[in-house]
């Protein structure tokens, strides 16, 4: 009933596992060291920044993968998702929050970028901060909102990988198909 996709397995969950681990680690250590060491907002600020901006082409990279292997799991399940009770559900869940855990980690990212330009003392930074005034504040609480809401959405994510895994088990697949299959029936009767 299922084949292997190790392949696709392999970048589906350590692609998760680092947006995951990485975004958890930057919200817990990345910004307490900032405000440990910081001493003022500016540099606070630019110590947090230097940090995620180090961590940002490693995340892109981790999310590209998670991506990949995911679609491509889609692809390889298809069949299983149109004809398993259950798996399309769990399937449309896990990818409206994929989609929710993209937004908050490029809204994450902007936010970040605008406070490193405000925070910077670099003349070239100075004037691009200038053209675009930032409300310094408001940007860092709803920065501080959505890096916690990335590892937290991402946490969701991986208990939604836990539930496809539990699904595909050959025993919940046959019953699942089953149950589709008499819930198809019933409508069909009903139709007819």
């Amino acid at each position: 009933m299922s084949e292997r996709n190790t392949g696709l397995r392999s970048m589906h969950d350590l692609g998760l596992a680092a947006w995951f681990g990485g975004s958890l680690m930057g919200a817990v250590g990345v910004n307490s060291a900032a405000q440990a060491e910081g001493g003022t907002w500016r540099n606070t600020a630019r110590i947090a920044s230097a940090g995620w901006a180090k961590w940002t082409p490693v995340n892109a990279a981790a999310i590209a993968v998670h991506l990949v292997g995911s679609s491509g799991l889609l692809a390889a399940n298809a069949a299983r998702v149109a004809t398993q009770q259950g798996v399309a559900a769990s399937t449309i869940a896990k990818t409206a929050l994929t989609g929710a855990a993209l937004a908050a980690t490029a809204y994450a990212r902007i936010l970040g970028k605008k406070i490193e330009l405000a925070s910077s003392d670099s003349p070239d930074d100075v004037e691009r901060a200038a053209q675009h005034p930032l409300d310094t504040d408001k940007a860092q609480q709803h920065l501080a909102c959505m890096q916690w809401a990335v590892p937290a959405l991402t946490g969701g994510l991986i208990v939604l990988n836990a539930l496809h895994g539990e699904q595909q088990r050959p025993a919940e697949q046959i019953r699942g198909m089953l149950r589709r299959a008499r819930s198809q029936a019933s409508h069909w009767a009903v139709m007819h």
